[in-house]
């Protein structure tokens, strides 16, 4: 069965992680019972089990909940990603936003996007549009939010010695042409990536988790190993 095609056993399933018969089944049975009150759990996933890609402590909960759970906590930055081709790489930056808990993910162009890179974190994440990176500008503007790109540009400044600001937007660009023109004359800066390889850029998808990241890692409250 596809990643993309739906369990069987579960209505409205969300896709599975991996292709069956390859890596161990992801989640829970049905629930053992007595029933847990709380009305953030679904009464169907209680039934039926929950094999959706969530971590164990929403497991069995509502779509809602986990959304009004995860928005209590969000981190203060943003991700955009220019979207004039339908990148592929796009779902895989959504997927990581959520891994980072980013407050939005803005798509800036073509508002379909491929979404199986997204192995449906889309569902858990808010998601804007803007037609262009001018629409993009004026929101955060209006948000007061700084844009940084990360693109490795003549003139960029490295990551890896930037103090990124606790509110901020993140934009990529796509792979292949990387930020256009546009979103170059509308960001505070471009910050790059350090490459010591032979290859002349990296993985879209990757840039983006390197920079989230690095945004991890000054501003969010790891904890402490168990």
């Amino acid at each position: 069965m596809s990643t993309t095609e739906e369990h069987p056993a579960q209505a409205g399933a969300e896709p599975l992680q991996y292709d069956e018969g390859y890596g161990p089944e992801v989640g829970v049975g049905p629930h053992p019972g007595p029933w847990p009150e709380d009305p953030r759990y679904d009464r169907a996933l209680l039934a039926e089990g929950d094999r959706r890609n969530v971590v164990d402590a929403y497991r069995y909960w509502t779509r809602e909940a986990i959304v009004a759970d995860l928005d209590t906590r969000r981190h203060d930055f943003h991700v955009a990603v220019e979207n004039w081709g339908h990148d592929f790489n796009i779902g895989s930056v959504v997927r990581t936003a959520n891994a980072f808990l980013a407050k939005e993910v803005h798509i800036v162009g073509r508002r379909r996007w491929n979404r199986r890179g997204a192995m449906v974190t889309d569902r858990y994440q808010h998601v804007r549009h803007h037609p262009d990176t001018e629409a993009l500008t004026a929101w955060a503007a209006a948000e007061d939010l700084p844009i940084i790109g990360i693109d490795n540009l003549p003139g960029s400044v490295p990551l890896e010695r930037t103090v990124l600001p606790r509110r901020c937007v993140l934009l990529f660009g796509q792979e292949g042409p990387g930020l256009t023109e546009e979103a170059r004359r509308h960001v505070a800066k471009v910050c790059s990536i350090a490459q010591f390889g032979s290859t002349r850029s990296i993985n879209a998808g990757a840039a983006a988790a390197i920079a989230m990241h690095a945004w991890i890692q000054r501003y969010a409250d790891v904890p402490a190993p168990e």
